[in-house]
């Protein structure tokens, strides 16, 4: 008789167990399925690039009305071209890493990052004042693109983002030196 007692305990709990005492479960969002190994560098690399490539974007615009000399242009095309090719990856790679939709490295006052201060203090002058100013800040954006890019050949873990790092060390080499 203990025997089945016993047994019916333990029926009753396992019915219990299983039916969740008559309240439903909640729902637990299923984990993201890791898509590659993205680490720290990586991250932080994908966001902080992201950001550069995006803030120096109205820069680069505003050069065909304000530059005086052609070898402005010529820059800013050239490291145009770069950033727009770039972008589409970067974007891919901040999504594929789970990183918050809102970057935390926009408008920081950081070098190679153009801030808002920054474009209207240029975007106020023209020609070889333009020229000069412009020219320093491209060049401190393309520098500060090549250390962050070795940093995270040197330092990444995801092998795409590496990819895109040895892209955009190539690709600030060539701005560089043309």
């Amino acid at each position: 008789m203990r025997r089945q007692g016993h047994r019916l305990w333990y029926a009753t709990l396992a019915a219990l167990l299983l039916a969740g005492c008559g309240t439903p479960a909640p729902a637990v969002p299923p984990a993201p399925a890791p898509t590659s190994a993205f680490g720290g560098t990586d991250r932080a690399w994908i966001e902080i690039t992201l950001a550069m490539h995006e803030q120096v974007v109205p820069l680069l615009d505003a050069v065909p009305a304000r530059a005086g000399a052609a070898a402005t242009r010529d820059l800013a095309a050239r490291v145009r071209a770069a950033t727009e090719a770039e972008l589409p990856e970067l974007r891919a790679l901040h999504e594929l890493a789970g990183l918050p939709a809102e970057n935390p490295h926009l408008g920081m006052p950081m070098p190679g990052m153009v801030t808002a201060p920054e474009l209207a203090a240029l975007t106020a002058l023209s020609g070889p004042a333009f020229d000069a100013a412009a020219t320093t800040k491209i060049d401190e954006v393309v520098g500060q693109a090549v250390t962050l890019a070795r940093g995270e050949l040197q330092n990444g873990a995801d092998p795409r983002t590496r990819t895109l790092a040895g892209a955009v060390l190539a690709a600030r080499a060539a701005v560089s030196s043309g």
